[in-house]
């Protein structure tokens, strides 16, 4: 049995990157949903921006997840 260790590197490298770059995708939608809270609670117009674009990282981090998914069963 020979193992390929130049494509299990490759394997565990991309996986690293994809991996801290969803965890902070998703941090980045957590720390919008409170700026939006803070920004809603001082009446400024920044509330929507700050919703607006962390549904927008949630809703990368689900297509990054659904796109996992898919490679695996296809």
């Amino acid at each position: 049995m020979k193992i390929d260790w130049a494509a299990l590197g490759s394997v565990f490298g991309v996986s690293l990157v994809v991996t801290v770059a969803l965890v902070g995708l998703f941090t980045l939608g957590i720390v919008g949903l409170s700026k939006q809270e803070s920004a809603s609670a001082q009446g400024g117009g920044s509330a929507v921006l700050a919703r607006t674009g962390a549904y927008a990282c949630f809703a990368l981090c689900a297509a990054a997840v659904s796109y996992g998914i898919y490679l695996i069963v296809v």
